[in-house]
């Protein structure tokens, strides 16, 4: 019996070597190289018939074609039958296409899956749980209130192999993988969700999904780093990569695209989590924005953009005298390295010492923006606290501030003053380089253009 040989793989890019490597040769990253010990019986019986087996579900050998002779159609798109969904897919799932869709462990990424499958009865899905019993399954389906249908098929199955047998058995129009990590194939001599795991059997469905034109749905786990488990040559191989973020302790979470080959990145859906699912949030504005601030200091309103998507968020601040000798500085839902690039304008460029105070900014809603449009509204929601002062509910504000005090334009303003104007805001202040393209007749909202900082507070509380 042949002994089993040690190699060493980069996490980071999948590269392989005989010996541990501190940098990789290939993307340059440190200590990146993970101990593996494979099987070196690659003429084994069941290493052969593991291969046939994939090979026959996964078609025979691709042929060159003349570039003149390919069709250049796009295919007709799949509605997902939620809203959001389908804006950060581009427009629906493509048929053939990948998909990964990461999260945090809790986050609601097999909530969202469940609950999109079961709206779509026109469909036979097949649904792979590699984590969950079928009994859980069917206690989530019946939280979300659709735990009669017949359309989706539940396997609770590990093996790659096991599970092309059913795909072939089946048909399915959608394939969904709960999740990636938990799944093995025997061509490779090592624990699910390792890295040569990962790759081999993302691999195989890569070639499964555009050789029978069936999209794949796949869910992965996140490191505590907050990437993608697994070797980065996951991400390469997917067509597309969403990100399900949000704090568990808010009702709020955001579907971000990070790599789509069929659509835009720059798109984002935003969903409430309730006891009967997760709900598509079509107006965030109007849910982001307490109507009863109204007399209370510290409160500020910004009109941000995240993605494309405008939408006007309330950005809180305390200010207070400093009970012990070095002051706090916390932001929750903002950058605390840019708060305090912020107070230091505020105190060298306005005037006003914030040294011996603690500051504390708070984005409401449980949200992480990082719209560089927030820098105005977080100066002011700071200063209106500092001073006791309430800034009017009718006001609004968009700009980015430099380190000389000066209001920097900002992307898409014309969206965010009509977002404002939509939700009853009467004025807005923007950077007075984005005024002078806008075309003002179209907006019956008041604009103040505004080059500095001391001008933008000067509008603001007179």
């Amino acid at each position: 019996m042949a002994k089993d040989k040690i190699v060493y793989v980069c996490s980071n890019c999948g590269q392989e070597s005989a010996k541990w490597i501190g940098k990789c040769p290939a993307c340059g990253q440190w200590n990146t190289f993970k101990e593996f010990r494979v099987s070196n019986e690659t003429g084994s019986q069941a290493a052969r018939s593991a291969a046939s087996s994939l090979s026959s579900h996964l078609g025979g050998k691709a042929r060159p074609t003349a570039l003149r002779d390919i069709s250049a159609h796009e295919s007709p798109r799949i509605d997902m039958r939620d809203s959001e969904l389908n804006r950060v897919l581009g427009g629906g799932l493509v048929p053939g296409s990948i998909v990964l869709l990461g999260g945090e462990p809790g986050i609601g990424k097999s909530t969202l899956t469940l609950q999109t499958i079961l709206h779509m009865p026109e469909r036979k899905i097949l649904y792979v749980s590699g984590e969950e019993s079928a009994h859980q399954l069917k206690m989530r389906a019946e939280r979300i209130g659709k735990a009669d249908s017949e359309h989706v098929m539940i396997l609770c199955e590990t093996s790659l192999e096991n599970i092309f047998s059913q795909i072939k058995d089946i048909q399915p129009d959608i394939v969904v993988i709960d999740s990636i990590q938990t799944i093995s194939t025997e061509e490779v001599d090592s624990s699910p969700g390792s890295l040569s795991q990962v790759r081999e059997c993302a691999s195989a469905l890569l070639r499964f999904s555009k050789s029978s034109g069936i999209p794949v749905l796949l869910i992965g786990h996140i490191t505590k780093e907050g990437t993608l488990a697994g070797p980065k040559i996951l991400e390469h191989i997917v067509d597309t990569v969403i990100q399900f973020e949000g704090d568990q302790h808010y009702m709020y979470r955001i579907l971000r695209s990070i790599k789509n080959r069929f659509g835009s990145t720059s798109e984002l859906g935003i969903y409430e989590m309730q006891q009967t699912g997760l709900r598509a949030v079509s107006n965030p504005s109007e849910l982001l924005l307490n109507q009863d601030h109204e007399g209370l200091s510290g409160v500020a309103i910004t009109a941000a953009i995240e993605g494309v998507r405008p939408f006007l968020l309330e950005t809180q601040a305390l200010v207070s005298t400093a009970a012990y000798g070095t002051p706090q500085r916390s932001a929750t839902g903002f950058d605390h390295r840019r708060l305090n690039m912020l107070l230091a304008v505020l105190e060298k460029r306005v005037g006003f010492k914030l040294a011996q105070k603690d500051v504390f900014v708070n984005i409401a809603g449980g949200l992480r923006v990082t719209d560089m449009a927030m820098d105005l509204s977080i100066i002011a929601a700071v200063l209106s606290s500092n001073v006791d002062t309430a800034i009017d509910r009718g006001w609004c504000m968009a700009g980015e501030v430099g380190l000389s005090g000066e209001v920097r334009p900002v992307s898409r303003i014309e969206q965010r003053v009509a977002e404002a104007e939509k939700l009853g805001f009467t004025d807005i202040i923007v950077p007075k380089y984005n005024y002078g393209g806008m075309d003002k007749r179209r907006f019956g909202i008041k604009i103040h253009p505004v080059r500095k900082v001391e001008e933008a507070l000067r509008e603001i509380f007179g």
